[in-house]
């Protein structure tokens, strides 16, 4: 098969260096010799398993960028990038542990006390703590300064109260990070990180593993809070009322990540498609053959060529601390839109067998809708461009 690092033709960048190369070789073994046997069942159980998170713990692909003293691997941004690609390129998009990695665990580095960094981050490392972030409410999507879930102190404890939806990893996870109000009268300035340990959580629920059009093998769900007693001191951040500064000052990071997922996508559809289309014969001759064929291709190589040198570019300054949000955001809506679009147009270039769900093609179609639509809507995403104008 063509391999879809090579599919672009281009030099490796700047940030992939020989650590950072061989990290992305052991994580595909570890994808195709672990995860990818299995992936159908996760599919159709609509949910990993605890023991592919574990597994995942074992061989170093959980919180790569976490210092060693807590249990990482002590790498950077560019570490979380290459395990996305590698789980995009194995054609495993479902299995939650970016979100995990290089969402969760940095909220926990950045924000937390010593006490609570050496408390959490070394479980999540090995896998014992899956991590979610719950900030999608019923009536608050992207508008996060909506929520309505509310803690109020009684004592050393919260009692938090609320619902979230939609929340990456609900099922499995046992460490979320919750968004809620501490004062609510106070709006955004109101907003606080509280960090829930569900194995322990009286009043805690999941409602049910959402039924979704793809991802369908990572777990989306409702979670509820019912007076759920929270210690004061699981509050991320020396006071109340931090919680919305710091979700802006992360949202960076989530924006690139789907961008690492979106041109890595983009990377393997291409791949697939470029095999098929010499493989696949019409009226006589090869599909590739075909000028319009190869006109397409074409196309959407040297679109997905401008996207991956971009993204390349957006990791080099995130790494050395100068993505600025605007930039994230344009990362975030423009590769997922291209991932859109270059999946529809190698569906179509598949003809009836790219509807077929045993072509990976497919599923990837479904997969990449979500894109555009968590982390921000790509509209919310224009409108953060706008304001820059």
């Amino acid at each position: 098969m063509t391999n879809a690092t090579e599919v672009l033709g281009l030099p490796k960048p700047a940030w992939m260096s020989e650590d950072v190369a061989m990290l992305y070789d052991m994580a595909t073994k570890f994808l195709e010799a672990e995860i990818a046997p299995r992936y159908d069942e996760f599919e159709k159980a609509e949910s990993f398993d605890r023991e592919s998170w574990t597994k995942a713990g074992e061989a170093g692909l959980l919180c790569a960028s976490m210092p060693e003293e807590y249990g990482g691997s002590g790498g950077t941004f560019a570490h979380e990038s290459t395990i996305m690609e590698a789980i995009s390129h194995v054609g495993v998009d479902g299995f939650g542990i970016s979100l995990h990695n290089s969402i969760v665990a940095p909220y926990i580095l950045h924000y937390g006390s010593e006490e609570q960094k050496k408390k959490w981050l070394p479980r999540m490392a090995t896998g014992e703590l899956i991590g979610a972030i719950a900030m999608t409410e019923p009536g608050a999507g992207s508008d996060l300064q909506g929520v309505k879930t509310a803690a109020k102190k009684d004592g050393n404890h919260y009692l938090l109260n609320g619902s979230k939806t939609f929340i990456t990893n609900g099922q499995l996870a046992n460490l979320i990070i919750v968004v809620t109000k501490t004062d609510p009268s106070q709006g955004a300035k109101g907003t606080s990180l509280i960090v829930v340990e569900t194995d322990e959580a009286e009043g805690f629920e999941r409602g049910r593993n959402l039924d979704k059009i793809g991802l369908k093998s990572n777990d989306t769900s409702e979670l509820f809070f019912n007076d759920v007693r929270v210690p004061t001191a699981n509050l991320l951040g020396a006071e109340e009322g931090r919680g919305f500064i710091q979700l802006m000052q992360q949202l960076p990071q989530e924006r690139l990540q789907i961008g690492a997922t979106a041109i890595a996508m983009i990377e393997r559809a291409l791949a697939l498609t470029i095999d098929y289309v010499k493989e696949r014969k019409a009226f006589g001759k090869a599909i590739i053959d075909f000028q319009n064929t190869q006109f397409r291709l074409a196309e959407l190589k040297t679109e997905a060529t401008i996207g991956r040198v971009f993204y390349n570019n957006c990791v080099e300054r995130h790494i050395s601390g100068g993505l600025d949000p605007v930039t994230a955001s344009m990362a975030k809506y423009w590769l997922s839109d291209l991932q859109g679009k270059v999946v529809d147009e190698c569906l179509q270039l598949h003809g009836g067998y790219g509807y077929m769900n045993e072509y990976p093609i497919a599923r990837m179609y479904r997969d990449a809708r979500v894109q555009r639509i968590y982390g921000g809507t790509n509209e919310i995403m224009k409108l953060l461009i706008a304001r820059s104008l």
